[in-house]
C-alpha cells in the first residue's frame, strides 16, 4: 500500500533522527523496545510507528521530540481512520422497522408528528382547504420518512467530514511553515537557533570530540564515500558551521581501524576501532579535527586481516 503524504513526511523525518544517532537498525533494536525487522517497516514507511518508538528515537538523536510527534499525531489520525469514524458516531441512529403483520399507511397520508421527525420535515397542511389547494397545484408527493432521513444523515456526515479535513489541513499549513522556517534559519545559523539543536562546539574547540555529542554530526556534508576491499563502506564528513571534519565506516569487521586527517601543519590523525559485534552492526566515528575550507582530508581504512592500507583524499569547498 502506497503511504499517504502524511506518512512519507513521517517516515522521512525519522530517517533523519536515526541519521543523527549513528545506529544501524539491530543497534536502535539494542537500545529500544522494538525488534530490528520492526525499525525497517517503520523508516521505510511501510508500517505506522507507535507513538513511543518515535519518542524513544527522538531521545536517542539528542532532539526535541515535538515537531515528530505532531508528524504522528497527523499520520496516526489518517491512518487509523478516527476521521471516518467520527461522522458515523455522531450519525442518528435508524428508526426500527414496523412489527410483522402491521398494516402499512397508505404513503400520501400524512403521519403524526413525533419526536423522531426530522427538524427539516416540511410543515403539514393543517385543513383540508389547503391540502385540496396542493392537489390542484402539484404533482410532486411528499418525500417518505425513510427518506428525509436518509438526506439528513447524508447532510450531517458531509459537514463532521468538512470539519475534521479542515482540521487536519490547519495543522499541515502549521508544520509545513514551521519547517520553512526551521530550513531557512539553516547553517550558519542565527544568534536565534534553539540551544537544544545548536551544535556546542566550533573550530579548535571541537578538535578530539565527538560529532554526536557535539551534535556536528546534524546535517553535514558528506565530502567522500568509498567501498573498500572487504566490502566495507567510508566516508569523510564536514560540518561547515563547526568547522571540523570526521570519518565513519559501517560494515566492517571486528578489529578493522580507520584514521583521518587534514592537511596543515601539526595537524592530529584521528583514529577509531571497531571493537566488537555490536561495533559492526553500527557506524563508527573518529573524534574530529578543525578543517578550514579548501583543506585536503585524507582518510584511511585498515583491515584486521592484512596490512593493506587504503587511503583517499577528498577536498572541502570553499
Amino acid at each position: 500500500m502506497t503511504p499517504t503524504p502524511e506518512h512519507a513526511r513521517l517516515a522521512a523525518e525519522l530517517r533523519a533522527l536515526r541519521e543523527r544517532t549513528g545506529l544501524s537498525l539491530s543497534g536502535l533494536a539494542a537500545k529500544t523496545a522494538y525488534s530490528r525487522s520492526s525499525w525497517e517497516r517503520y523508516l521505510n514507511g511501510r508500517t505506522l510507528p507507535p507513538r513511543q518508538a518515535v519518542r524513544e528515537l527522538c531521545r536517542l538523536a539528542g532532539e526535541p521530540e515535538g515537531r515528530a510527534v505532531a508528524l504522528w499525531e497527523i499520520t496516526e489520525s489518517g491512518w487509523s481512520g478516527r476521521a471516518k469514524e467520527a461522522p458515523r458516531a455522531a450519525a442518528p441512529q435508524p428508526e426500527a422497522p414496523p412489527k410483522p403483520g402491521t398494516a402499512a399507511r397508505p404513503e400520501a397520508a400524512p403521519e403524526p408528528e413525533t419526536a423522531t421527525r426530522p427538524i427539516a420535515e416540511p410543515p403539514r397542511a393543517e385543513s383540508a382547504d389547503v391540502a385540496s389547494s396542493a392537489d390542484r397545484f402539484s404533482t410532486r408527493r411528499t418525500p417518505s420518512p425513510s427518506r428525509r432521513r436518509t438526506v439528513t444523515l447524508m447532510a450531517v456526515l458531509a459537514t463532521v467530514c468538512a470539519l475534521a479535513v479542515g482540521g487536519v489541513t490547519v495543522a499541515l499549513l502549521v508544520l509545513t511553515r514551521d519547517h520553512g522556517d526551521a530550513r531557512r534559519s539553516a547553517p550558519p545559523p542565527s544568534s536565534a537557533a534553539s540551544s537544544s539543536t545548536h551544535p556546542n562546539c566550533r573550530g579548535a574547540a571541537c578538535e578530539g570530540q565527538s560529532p554526536m555529542v557535539t551534535k556536528c554530526g546534524a546535517q553535514p556534508e558528506t565530502l567522500v564515500r568509498r567501498r573498500m576491499s572487504t566490502g566495507a563502506w567510508m566516508e569523510v564528513r564536514y560540518n561547515r558551521w563547526c568547522g571540523a571534519s570526521w570519518a565513519r565506516t559501517w560494515g566492517a569487521r571486528v578489529g578493522d581501524r580507520i584514521e583521518m586527517s587534514a592537511d596543515g601543519a601539526g595537524s592530529p590523525v584521528r583514529r577509531a576501532k571497531i571493537k566488537d559485534d555490536v561495533d559492526t552492526d553500527s557506524f563508527v566515528y573518529t573524534p574530529m579535527t578543525a578543517t578550514l575550507p579548501g583543506a585536503v582530508v585524507r582518510a584511511c581504512f585498515l583491515p584486521a586481516a592484512s596490512d593493506t592500507k587504503e587511503c583517499f583524499d577528498s577536498r572541502v569547498t570553499r
